[in-house]
């Protein structure tokens, strides 16, 4: 079992940048790939960005750009680096961790991941 916890949220101004930090318990944290969700009020819970086991990321169109997921196996912590911060960024942003087979697997929807944090909030002011 994994248990993950989330920091680094906060209140910012349009075109600031964020750090956020998910700290993993347990001592299998590199045997999982990792992604960012975010929500949104009335909002479907949407990918971020996701990270395999050998550090491949990927993005969703939308996302490219201003965010960059990264992980530290050593630490057990995945990041999410934020810049040029938008209005519409504002969400309760979530940390997950997906059980894969292979360290080249990228996990791309909620049902593919197993654990979750309890989310940072994140607000964007303009």
């Amino acid at each position: 079992q994994v248990q993950l916890v989330e920091s680094g949220g906060g209140t910012v101004q349009a075109g600031d940048s964020l750090r956020l930090s998910c700290a993993a318990s347990g001592r299998t944290f590199s045997t999982y790939a990792m992604g960012w969700f975010r929500q949104a009020p009335g909002k479907e819970r949407e990918l971020v960005a996701t990270i395999s086991r050998d550090s491949t990321t990927y993005y969703p169109d939308s996302k490219k750009g201003r965010f960059t997921i990264s992980r530290d196996n050593a630490k057990n912590t995945v990041y999410l680096q934020m810049n040029s911060l938008k209005p519409e960024d504002t969400a309760v942003y979530y940390c997950a961790a997906a059980f894969v087979f292979n360290e080249w697997t990228i996990a791309t929807t909620t049902t593919q991941y197993r654990y979750w944090g309890q989310g940072t909030q994140v607000t964007v002011s303009s």
